[in-house]
């Protein structure tokens, strides 16, 4: 199989040392491998800066999606209501749960280009006192915007509202204070920021409105209580849990400390994203997202003026020469995505740019 590196906002390139790690087998009631479990759910909460006695944490077998959908189909009852903030493909995804799973709730939409206002979300809670939970995005890789969570945080803790952040694509990328942010329930997965591979979601929760969701469950094996107190006792998930992806995550966590922590992390995706948007525009190609609201994990590029290529033919000429990126999400502008987190660093920028101008050279000149 010809390999390539991913531009994506995960699934991502991993290091040689993390795809080792799923070499091995390992049992899932074995002492050993619950102690990795528990060494994890232990290092996810100090990278959150949340305090043990305050929070813990959930890991759930699935994608991302199957972490949101156990936070939200777990947490909200039948009695409380729901306040979607969106401005994207995975806002609305939370609307698609929400429908499913009966869930009460009302959708606040924002244009994919703007982030979601803190101020319409106040006024929104203040018109109507039924809503007990409210929801957004952090990094939402529609269009790669970097939503304001401490904003938002802000006025939905003072409406004492329970805050919902899906920060899949942002954890570990971008440093969130969650205990600071009063953040109630944070969603993320193993293969973004992190760098493991895909196969789990994990929560970091609020002890005590964890606690409250005891019985509001709409599901039996995405039932977040459930799956906490039976990993709170030594490790042990639930159901069976998916060994290999556990053991890389371990590994991705080790290398990610190794790198110099969320600091030095963060401070490559960001030069990343940086050198990216600076030498796509010397190409004539520009974002979609504003420099005020861009994030650092993927952006979202207009097609070049004058071109006269499909998307496909572009995506095809450059994994041949070695990467794969993303086809755009919004819909009413012609768009392409980069991603540049993973293990991306400077050269790879450089490189792709470069195969992106051989392509709009090889293009023009047929």
């Amino acid at each position: 199989m010809k390999t390539y590196k991913l531009l994506t906002p995960g699934p991502l390139t991993t290091t040689e040392t993390v795809k080792k790690e799923m070499m091995v087998d390992h049992c899932t009631w074995d002492d050993d491998y619950k102690k990795i479990t528990q060494e994890i759910r232990n290092e996810l909460l100090r990278l959150a800066h949340a305090d043990k006695s305050n929070y813990t944490v959930v890991l759930m077998q699935g994608s991302g999606t199957f972490g949101v959908e156990s936070v939200l189909s777990s947490v909200v009852g039948e009695e409380d209501k729901l306040l979607i903030a969106a401005n994207g493909a995975y806002g609305n995804r939370m609307e698609e749960i929400a429908k499913l799973n009966k869930i009460p709730y009302v959708i606040y939409k924002e244009d994919y280009d703007k982030i979601p206002s803190a101020e319409k979300i106040e006024k929104i809670l203040k018109d109507d006192s039924k809503i007990t939970h409210v929801s957004m995005i952090h990094s939402e890789t529609t269009s790669g915007i970097l939503n304001d969570i401490e904003a938002v945080a802000k006025v939905v803790k003072e409406a004492g509202k329970v805050f919902i952040v899906d920060a899949m694509s942002s954890f570990a990328g971008v440093d969130i204070d969650v205990e600071d942010l009063r953040i109630d329930f944070l969603v993320s997965s193993a293969n973004k920021c992190i760098q493991g591979v895909p196969g789990f979601s994990f929560i970091i929760c609020k002890r005590d409105e964890l606690e409250k969701s005891k019985e509001k469950a709409r599901t039996l094996s995405l039932n977040l209580y459930e799956q906490w107190k039976t990993m709170e006792i030594d490790g042990k998930w639930r159901f069976t849990s998916p060994t290999h992806v556990v053991l890389a995550f371990y590994k991705a966590l080790k290398e990610l400390q190794e790198e110099g922590g969320i600091p030095e992390r963060a401070k490559r995706y960001r030069e990343n994203n940086k050198l990216l948007i600076e030498k796509m525009r010397e190409l004539g190609i520009e974002t979609y997202i504003d420099s005020k609201h861009q994030g650092p994990i993927i952006t979202t590029f207009f097609y070049p003026k004058d071109s006269n290529f499909n998307f496909q033919d572009m995506y095809d000429f450059i994994k041949e020469r070695g990467y794969a990126i993303y086809p755009g999400k919004v819909t009413e502008a012609d768009t392409f995505r980069i991603g540049n987190i993973g293990e991306i660093y400077r050269e790879d920028i450089l490189k792709v740019v470069s195969i992106f101008k051989e392509f709009l050279e090889s293009n023009r000149s047929k």
